[in-house]
């Protein structure tokens, strides 16, 4: 297992990765581990098996996560259904996705581009982030969000059209088991 999948695996179950019984099971069985840790074996090396595999994953439990999307160490996938992010998208490290929610381009306007996510960021379910915006570090974006502007870093987003609240820690509490 890479070191960013054992990342992934520490932050998706509170455990360090270590070969046992348990952890074998809970890789063969869950499927938002098996998922990022197979996006990440073809993300390094892609070869005609692995894109099988995670075509058939992909269209399995609706994780659409495009291989040119570059993310750091220690991704969540919470109710790991229907996340799409999309090609080119930055996320940075320790940042949990929640059923439903979608990162992706805008191709027209002056937002047009890709987002870049922080550090320490919670994105709720069903929340939308589209376009050539930046998330900071520790921000929470509430479930049913549409971000298609910059937020700074220790804030909340909540609704849509998003308002930004600020708040010290926002993320303390939901982005737990931190690498």
């Amino acid at each position: 297992m890479v070191a960013e999948s054992k990342d992934d695996y520490y932050r998706m179950t509170g455990e360090k990765w270590h070969i046992s019984i348990k952890n074998i099971i809970r890789l063969l069985f869950s499927h938002q581990i098996r998922y990022v840790s197979l996006w990440r074996k073809a993300n390094r090396k892609m070869t005609f098996f692995r894109k099988l595999r995670l075509l058939h994953y992909s269209r399995k439990y609706g994780l659409e996560i495009s291989l040119t999307a570059e993310i750091g160490r220690g991704l969540y996938l919470g109710h790991p259904y229907n996340i799409t992010v999309g090609t080119g998208a930055k996320i940075g490290n320790n940042v949990n996705l929640h059923k439903g929610c979608t990162i992706g381009k805008s191709n027209w306007g002056e937002k047009r581009g890709v987002p870049v996510i922080g550090d320490c960021v919670f994105v709720g379910i069903n929340s939308t982030i589209v376009g050539n915006v930046t998330i900071g570090n520790d921000v929470m974006i509430a479930p049913n969000s549409f971000i298609n502007f910059d937020v700074p870093d220790h804030s909340i987003v909540i609704g849509n059209p998003g308002v930004i609240h600020r708040k010290e820690k926002a993320t303390q509490g939901y982005v737990n088991f931190v690498v």
